[in-house]
């Protein structure tokens, strides 16, 4: 009989500790385990690099945008460069990844975290995570011209829309009674 409840004992404190470990992974992220796999992503690094590819890119569309306009004055171009530099310079990388933990917190379990870190500590997540900004680049090289016909297509619709109200209002508006001097 002591030999049937030890068993049963042993198996119940054997589920108890699967249990636990089982919940544990299941319990949301914590501010923490978050921070650990931004850390493993080397986010910080890769905001930073985003940012310049960014600027990059804005760079050249400014370039292509003033040899459009020829009556802009010669410094226009340096003088946009220089005041987007300024821009991404001032950008509060760690307030922003401070900002982006709750997102990942809310999405993601503690289990889901440690797979991630686990991969991206592997030679294949290293090599992922150092091509990755030659992936982006060439992304948002390709996406560019996608996203510039996009715009143009949507910058026509709201003048054409905007000239559509101004027309309509124009013929529907009543006369304005003017007032005559005393």
């Amino acid at each position: 009989m002591k030999r049937c409840a030890f068993a049963v004992l042993a198996c119940l404190l054997f589920a108890s500790i699967s249990f636990a470990q089982q919940s544990a992974a299941d319990a949301p992220a914590s501010k923490e385990d978050i921070q650990k796999y931004l850390d493993a992503m080397h986010s910080r690094d890769r905001m930073i690099s985003m940012m310049d590819l960014m600027t990059k890119q804005m760079h050249r569309i400014v370039r292509e945008q003033t040899q459009k306009q020829p009556n802009l004055p010669a410094d226009f171009e340096a003088h946009m460069d220089k005041m987007m530099d300024d821009m991404f310079k001032d950008l509060p990388v760690d307030e922003l990844i401070e900002a982006m933990i709750p997102a990942y917190q809310k999405y993601m379990t503690r289990g889901e975290v440690d797979a991630l870190i686990a991969f991206y500590s592997t030679p294949d997540g290293q090599k992922f995570l150092k091509d990755l900004p030659a992936i982006q680049a060439e992304s948002m090289q390709s996406a560019t011209g996608i996203m510039q016909k996009m715009m143009a297509k949507m910058q026509d619709r709201l003048q054409s829309e905007m000239a559509q109200v101004q027309k309509g209002s124009d013929g529907n508006s009543k006369p304005q009674p003017q007032s005559t001097p005393n």
